[in-house]
């Protein structure tokens, strides 16, 4: 039987390694082509890997909560199979690579295999393997396991605890919970954060919405959201106020062409994810209206794509979902900017009309943007989060749908 090696496979653009959360076959199961063999997680998304061949699971080469990197090799099948080699990853070249005496002797002594060998990112000469290369990955490897022994440790102890403090109970952080807080802790650490808040009246919009929203579901399957404005009205003041579209790299200031809407979306279990609208400004309200209500459906039941939760430049927060008025949003990391959308509430207003003012009953709603005082003064941050208000104020319903 031939053996092939399972690479880890490309999952996006942006997206160079993942967690192995657990794995699906044991080693000597019978596996057969499309079978899922492993489960991982990129960032918040996790997927799986099917087994490309059928075969037999001989090796995993990569045990639960270790890292592994596009195109390593994280498993080894046996097979009778004759398998292209399209399906084998740059790193089957390294198998005719050299390894010095030293590298070796290393490799022995800590237990690192062969197959182990040719997943190391070599720096040396010809991607070799140097002594630097495989003392960071046994670190990485040893660092790995000391984490899965605690989290089993905590796991097995926790019982114990609640028995002995019965009037309290210790939940352990899933995985998603303790990336959210190391990203929360990061930001703020990274970025300035300053906050500005600004009311706008959406009463035409409120109206139009409830006017046609029955009759545009009929008619398209769509559910009718205001999401989709605020995303439109946001894409139109980033195009007048381009440098809130933007990140930092040391000293520089990278001014993205493109722009990629983040939308902050709470999860069933409390968790929150941020779905990405990719080109955002090459919809049209029918067409962000589709995209939203398809990321926002697959977030909530952990159908995204790994590549779909990347690459945003600029994000968005509906914390009036849940009945906030305003808020101070931390911003998603690398961008240096994020709107909080707050809950829409009736108000009495005082109406200016070229007859005088009137008083009336309006729909109004609070925006908060925090941004990054390191590149963005108070003059861009408090203007921009001004812009979107004048935007969603002008809304033409008899221009849309």
């Amino acid at each position: 039987m031939a053996e092939y090696n399972l690479p880890l496979p490309a999952m996006g653009e942006s997206i160079a390694e993942a967690t192995i959360i657990r794995w699906l076959k044991k080693e000597g199961d019978v596996v057969k082509k499309e079978d899922l063999l492993v489960e991982i997680a990129t960032d918040k998304v996790n997927s799986e890997i099917t087994s490309p061949v059928n075969g037999i699971l001989k090796k995993k080469l990569f045990s639960p909560n270790q890292v592994a990197k596009v195109g390593n090799f994280i498993a080894i099948l046996e097979t009778e199979e004759k398998f292209s080699l399209e399906y084998i990853p740059i790193i089957e070249k390294r198998k005719k690579r050299f390894y010095s005496p030293l590298v070796r002797t290393i490799a022995k002594r800590e237990g690192v295999s062969f197959y182990e060998l040719e997943t190391i990112e070599g720096t040396g000469e010809k991607e070799r393997v140097t002594k630097k290369d495989i003392l960071k990955y046994i670190r990485i490897k040893k660092n790995n396991i000391v984490i899965s022994k605690y989290n089993n440790k905590c796991n097995s102890i926790q019982s114990i605890i609640n028995k002995n403090q019965k009037n309290e109970e210790i939940i352990e952080m899933d995985r998603m919970r303790r990336i959210t807080a190391e990203h929360m802790i990061r930001s703020k650490n990274i970025s300035a954060h300053v906050t500005s808040f600004v009311e706008a009246d959406v009463t035409n919009i409120v109206k139009w919405r409830e006017k046609i929203k029955d009759t545009f579901q009929k008619n398209t399957g769509e559910k009718l959201t205001l999401m989709s404005v605020f995303v439109e009205c946001v894409v139109k003041a980033i195009k007048d106020l381009p440098m809130i579209n933007i990140s930092v790299s040391g000293t520089s200031i990278i001014k993205k062409r493109n722009i990629h809407i983040g939308l902050a979306t709470a999860l069933p279990n409390g968790n929150l994810i941020v779905p990405v609208i990719k080109n955002a400004d090459s919809y049209n309200l029918i067409g962000l209206i589709k995209i939203i209500n398809d990321l926002i459906k697959r977030a909530k039941s952990n159908q995204l794509k790994p590549e779909e939760t990347q690459g945003g430049t600029y994000t968005i927060s509906n914390i009036g979902s849940f009945g906030n008025l305003f808020g101070t949003p931390i911003i998603h990391q690398p961008q240096v900017a994020i709107l909080a959308i707050g809950l829409i509430q009736k108000k009495l207003s005082i109406i200016e009309t070229p007859k005088g003012d009137l008083i009336g009953i309006r729909h109004k709603i609070y925006l908060s943007h925090s941004y990054d005082h390191r590149v963005i003064d108070g003059v861009l941050g408090g203007c921009f989060a001004k812009k979107v208000a004048l935007y969603l104020e002008k809304f033409n319903c008899y221009t849309k749908i």
